[in-house]
């Protein structure tokens, strides 16, 4: 059981109320890092567009965060970081497996390289 006082805005030194808040459904969060090798980047500019693409379709089919984490300045490297909250170990878990797979197959001139997932409870 946890606490959270509630302060005004108008009146920083007024508090509110007290509100007593029960944490029954845990919170699961999936995390997940995928090593890309991109054997057709001839530069860091190639590189961007294609690591940009990838983002931005995988941000909007599956609304997960996802970002460039490692090896920015190597041209043919790219570590992507992707998170998401779910309420469901199985449903977190699903979706960081299908964001590989969605890459995958729609992205051929792509080898992952490496994929680690785990699955934090808070």
């Amino acid at each position: 059981m946890k606490r959270r006082i509630l302060a005004c805005h108008t009146n920083p030194g007024l508090y509110l109320a007290a509100i007593k808040t029960c944490y029954t459904t845990p919170m699961i969060i999936g995390v997940s890092q995928i090593t890309l090798h991109l054997p057709d980047s001839q530069s860091l500019k190639d590189k961007r567009q294609i690591i940009k693409s990838v983002m931005a379709r995988v941000r909007n089919r599956f609304e997960v965060a996802i970002a460039e984490v490692e090896e920015q300045d190597r041209w043919q490297i790219a570590v992507l970081g992707i998170t998401c909250v779910s309420n469901s170990s199985q449903h977190a878990d699903e979706v960081l497996g299908h964001v590989q797979r969605y890459i995958e197959e729609t992205r051929p001139d792509i080898v992952i390289s490496n994929v680690e997932h785990e699955l934090l409870t808070w």
